[in-house]
């Protein structure tokens, strides 16, 4: 039998690899069985009824999971920024491995940049030129298809700054392939704990692919 240290470690892995990938997974009841399996091990019985009432308290939450609200301001079809929201319960809770750590006045830059940065449109090689390589990256490296990243710091205070990225084509009537960019759109920034709502700042691009009915 394994010990609950290995088990543990096993787990985190995992958390760290469908974070990352959760196509190659299923969708979010595999991350939560997953967060559920390791509350256990840490003998945390709320752990995870914990993190869906902060979601809830943040309107981050609906009856169909993060994916439900997070669907309110995202296209449908955009699904790589669900992880994200379960990476930062991660990075809370100290499993979340960070494939690159900003420094301080890297973070600072990253932050101060949002507003701006976001005023026009802007691609995936925008990003890389600006800030530098993500410190996660949710979904593959393939451009051809939608992706988010995110920046952090080793200090968890710090909020993650994360950016949705999409690519696709324009209406369900239209072939699936191949996608409308060379390089996925820049949609969104977000960062924040507040309502999640208010954490995000569109760019043109997002705007116009926001749904409608929550288009200000």
């Amino acid at each position: 039998m394994r010990s609950a240290l290995e088990m543990h470690a096993y787990l985190i892995g995992q958390v760290n690899s469908m974070v990352r990938r959760l196509g190659m997974y299923g969708g979010e009841p595999a991350l939560w069985t997953l967060f559920d399996h390791l509350f256990y091990l840490e003998d945390d019985g709320q752990g995870i009824a914990d993190i869906y009432q902060s979601w809830r308290d943040r309107n981050a939450f609906t009856p169909t999971g993060a994916q439900g609200a997070l669907r309110r301001l995202l296209p449908h079809d955009l699904k790589s920024a669900l992880p994200s929201m379960y990476a930062e319960a991660a990075r809370n809770r100290g499993w979340l491995r960070l494939d690159r750590t900003l420094t301080q006045d890297e973070y600072a830059e990253v932050r101060t940049s949002i507003e701006p940065f976001a005023e026009r449109d802007r691609t995936w090689s925008d990003i890389v030129d600006a800030f530098g390589r993500p410190s996660v990256l949710f979904g593959g490296t393939n451009p051809l298809y939608e992706k988010t990243l995110a920046y952090a710091t080793a200090d968890s205070s710090d909020p993650m700054v994360i950016f949705h990225l999409w690519n696709g084509v324009d209406t369900d009537t239209q072939p699936r392939w191949p996608p409308k960019y060379a390089d996925p759109m820049l949609l969104a920034i977000r960062c924040g704990t507040g309502s999640l709502a208010d954490s995000f700042v569109f760019t043109p691009e997002g705007n116009r692919r926001r749904p409608a009915e929550h288009v200000a």
